[in-house]
């Protein structure tokens, strides 16, 4: 059994994910979110830090093992762009944010809902 902080880190990067999803859905597509520099990208860009800064909560917190059910680059991958949109926002590859998006984000959910089950 985890502990409710735990629990909570996790269904937090859940309801960062949902966030992410509605602003694409608005904005109907993924590069349109995107392109939209002052508002959706903006909040995307924060979804993802908060993202990854549950994961590393957890983490630092012993309670790694909760996240069993994800990819260990999933979690290493969303820290490292993390550290890339604090130390160089206006240098950000959209083109890997894309990608995250589109391929790891759908993956990080399923393991949210993986270990929500547990």
């Amino acid at each position: 059994m985890y502990s409710v902080k735990a629990i909570n880190r996790v269904k937090a990067i859940g309801k960062k994910i949902r966030f992410i999803e509605n602003i694409i859905e608005e904005k109907s597509s993924v590069v349109n979110a995107l392109e939209d520099e002052q508002n959706a990208r903006a909040a995307i860009l924060m979804h993802l830090t908060a993202i990854a800064e549950q994961f590393d909560k957890l983490l630092h917190g012993g309670e790694l093992e909760i996240l069993s059910h994800f990819e260990k680059e999933d979690i290493k991958g969303s820290y490292e762009l993390r550290n890339f949109i604090a130390h160089d926002y206006e240098g950000i590859d959209l083109h890997i944010v894309e990608d995250v998006i589109r391929n790891r984000l759908p993956i990080i959910a399923k393991g949210v809902e993986e270990a929500l089950k547990a």
